[in-house]
């Protein structure tokens, strides 16, 4: 129900925007390979930040895995914050899955977002009794250190077909977006 056109148009774009909203300075490098190709890392003992985009005809699940680790609590902890890493991480998260969704909008109308929450990695191989038309798992890899994954997941209602433009993404941090 999800063409090839489609696939690749989503992969695109949350790889587009994962190496714009999950990097914390513009120069910082960020690498993002199928998790199944040879050198990519895994994550054995990762939680999944779990964030959702439904639609009238899909639901798109954005999965990042994370080891709360040394490098990745110094990476992506604010300096100016002093609330705990978790809460910087999610935000960071629901940046980028926001980006995704506004990127999205421009095919599909009147998409929900829903809040972000934590599971085991080890929920993961079961979304496949979702039975999803997409279901792809990268390793990323930013500063050759910091280590994540992503996975995504979209379950269709209906056929889908879209190109999406490969363009750059839209720096729309600080916004507001009302529902």
């Amino acid at each position: 129900m999800i063409s090839g056109h489609a696939k690749e148009s989503i992969e695109r774009i949350f790889i587009r925007v994962a190496k714009s909203r999950l990097t914390r300075r513009p120069d910082d490098v960020c690498e993002i390979v199928p998790a199944s190709e040879r050198g990519a890392r895994s994550l054995p003992d990762a939680n999944v930040v779990v964030l959702t985009i439904s639609g009238l005809v899909f639901r798109l699940l954005l999965i990042l895995h994370f080891e709360e680790d040394e490098r990745t609590r110094e990476y992506f902890a604010s300096e100016a914050s002093e609330r705990p890493f978790l809460e910087d991480f999610l935000e960071i998260c629901n940046l980028c899955c926001g980006g995704v969704n506004q990127e999205l909008l421009q095919y599909f109308p009147d998409l929900g977002m829903s809040t972000p929450y934590v599971l085991s990695a080890r929920c993961v191989p079961y979304l496949e009794v979702l039975k999803p038309g997409l279901l792809q798992t990268y390793s990323v890899t930013i500063n050759d250190g910091v280590a994540l994954g992503a996975t995504l997941c979209m379950c269709a209602h209906a056929p889908i077909d879209f190109v999406a433009e490969a363009g750059v993404v839209e720096d729309t941090s600080g916004e507001l977006e009302l529902f």
